[in-house]
């Protein structure tokens, strides 16, 4: 049983979770504790959530077609 119809579906799902898994590393590693101001911060946090979304969708999209 072949979960993935060919090799680019596999490769679109594992780009998707490696770009998650930066996000997730990116909030757990909370760099926004050195940033000088509270933009900063929240456009940080902005975009480590935006990564995580970004791989999901990706991931789900690949493999949903």
């Amino acid at each position: 049983m072949n979960v993935f119809e060919d090799d680019l579906d596999a490769f679109g799902v594992l780009v998707g979770a490696f770009v998650a898994l930066v996000g997730v590393g990116t909030l757990v590693g909370m760099p926004w504790q050195y940033s000088g101001g509270m933009l900063l911060t929240v456009f940080q946090i902005l975009g480590a959530v935006s990564a995580v979304a970004l791989g999901v969708g990706l991931a789900w999209l690949v493999h949903s077609q």
